[in-house]
């Protein structure tokens, strides 16, 4: 992508910028300006050639292209590094690999379509192409290894700030990793790890954000379970000013557990949160019981208080967690 002509055009805003000018500043004959605004157009741009003013970005496609992530990015450091890809098997993956080859902190891995998108428990992701936002974060962080899964809790965070924010909505978070609208799902994260004698090597942060997919583009076993955030929201929500946002929400909160652990964290999750105070269905390995979420600890498990008033603390790792009520009581 010409980084340095999309510059040029957005610093004019809605000012013709002459092909003569263009030329000057990239060092470059005016037919090669013509030539590169026409890849630009092929890509998506909307560009108006105004006749002896010169060119107006008027629009940009619906795509989340890096050049259009880094225009409206605010973060110091996150998502500062970005890879790319049309389409991918799974963000987290290529962000793995990333993470192995040596790329920096705060690595942003982003594609319009992962092919094998990955879920929590080994479950599949489903994201259609350019229907949301598919991305992972790689972190590299100080703290120790049993702290990672809280990772978790804070990208939930981020972007249920971000999505009620922007899009005007009323999410919440569904413990351990989900995000609610409507009582249904919105987004998912998974949040993965390489660490080696108490000393995380790398995380990476996985999240799936279903902005524009129709109930027709869903498989037919998640349809009653999924929502999309623009068939709520009352504008159509611009895909890049999302995740810049999510991003911004997301570097704020990780610094702060750099600087202080993760207490402040935990207490904005209680604030976001729709399990606690709930009924719900735990499935164990060993056991199914119905009890009432009560609070998380320290470490993020959720506690759960059973019928005969004992408390259990439930891992995030090994057990799915229903709503009571959605079951119909039928246990």
């Amino acid at each position: 992508m010409d980084k340095t002509l999309l510059s040029l055009l957005r610093s004019h805003k809605d000012e013709p910028l002459s092909g003569e000018e263009i030329a000057h500043e990239l060092g470059i004959s005016r037919t090669a300006v013509w030539k590169r605004i026409q890849v630009l157009k092929k890509t998506g741009y909307q560009i108006e050639a105004v006749n002896k003013k010169g060119y107006i970005l008027m629009g940009t496609p619906d795509k989340v292209f890096p050049e259009e992530i880094v225009a409206k990015l605010k973060t110091k450091w996150l998502g500062h590094n970005i890879n790319y890809q049309e389409s991918i098997v799974s963000s987290n993956e290529l962000c793995k690999q990333l993470a192995m080859q040596g790329a920096p902190d705060g690595t942003l891995c982003l594609t319009e379509e992962q092919v094998k998108g990955k879920g929590r428990l080994s479950r599949g992701w489903f994201s259609p192409k350019g229907k949301g936002l598919w991305f992972s974060i790689l972190l590299k962080p100080s703290f120790l290894p049993q702290e990672a899964s809280k990772c978790t809790l804070l990208a939930a965070v981020a972007v249920v700030q971000a999505v009620n924010n922007i899009a005007g909505v009323h999410a919440s978070i569904k413990w351990p990793n989900d995000i609610l609208l409507e009582g249904k799902k919105l987004v998912g994260i998974l949040t993965e790890m390489s660490a080696e004698f108490g000393h995380i090597n790398y995380i990476v942060v996985g999240i799936g954000i279903n902005v524009s997919v129709a109930p027709e583009d869903v498989p037919a076993e998640f349809r009653s379970s999924a929502i999309s955030l623009n068939a709520v929201a009352t504008e159509k929500i611009s895909r890049t000013e999302l995740l810049a946002a999510v991003l911004e929400n997301f570097e704020k909160l990780y610094e702060q557990v750099l600087q202080q652990g993760f207490a402040p964290v935990l207490q904005l999750w209680r604030k976001y949160t729709s399990t606690l105070g709930k009924e719900v269905k735990v499935i164990a390995p060993n056991e199914t019981y119905i009890g009432k979420a009560i609070d998380i600890d320290e470490e993020g498990l959720l506690i759960v208080e059973k019928a005969d008033g004992t408390r259990e603390k439930v891992l995030a790792g090994d057990v799915p967690i229903r709503s009571a009520e959605a079951d119909g009581r039928k246990y």
